[in-house]
């Protein structure tokens, strides 16, 4: 009996009449790898060699593991030894962590004139504080017109103000820089927000 054949992917044990199992089209598998010889990488990333592909079947098969094409596109393809649902579940697992570290990394930008009025300067103090709760980052920039430029302290002192009126939701992440007829500076929210809103209810 051909071991191709006759060796039953373990990713579908227990579902014969479906072999490969419900598997993406992009990523063959076991009996699906339909080429003569593969260079082959063992479990742990070490490099067997140029072997038959019924002899890579066969070490799965012995390994208890799956034989995955990784790089179809090599000559021959490279394959390694893995548990191939156990490498879907991390996958996925990675990539949800990854849309939730892009999803907390997003930078909100708030926009201030150095004598900007009480009222304007409460309404921008409450959209930082806001932005600051839903765990977003918040770049503050001082906008400098015509002499302006010439008192960047006005720039500092208002966004010191400004980091301060916060401090219970965020920290000064980037200090205040100027740049060009610009100065700004990058709040960030603390990760525990809770626990800093009630040391300084304490204080």
């Amino acid at each position: 009996m051909a071991l191709g054949a006759s060796f039953t992917p373990r990713c579908s044990r227990g579902t014969p009449s479906n072999r490969g199992g419900p598997i993406s089209s992009e990523t063959r598998i076991n009996d699906r790898i339909r080429v003569p010889e593969v260079r082959l990488v063992g479990p742990n990333g070490e490099q067997v060699g140029i072997v038959r592909i019924e002899d890579a079947l066969r070490l799965a098969e012995e390994a208890d593991l799956d034989l995955v094409e990784v790089a179809p596109q090599a000559r021959p393809p490279v394959c390694k030894l893995m548990d191939y649902g156990k490498f879907k579940y991390e996958s996925a697992q990675k990539a949800r962590e990854s849309r939730r570290n892009q999803q907390q990394t997003v930078i909100k930008e708030q926009k201030l004139r150095p004598k900007i009025d009480p009222h304007d300067y409460e309404t921008k103090k409450g959209h930082v504080s806001r932005f600051l709760g839903q765990g977003h980052k918040v770049k503050v920039t001082i906008m400098f017109r015509g002499r302006e430029q010439s008192r960047p302290e006005l720039g500092f002192r208002l966004l010191e103000r400004l980091a301060e009126d916060v401090s219970e939701k965020g920290f000064i992440e980037a200090k205040p820089k100027q740049d060009g007829r610009n100065m700004t500076m990058v709040l960030a929210p603390h990760k525990t927000g809770k626990g800093n809103k009630s040391k300084a209810n304490a204080s």
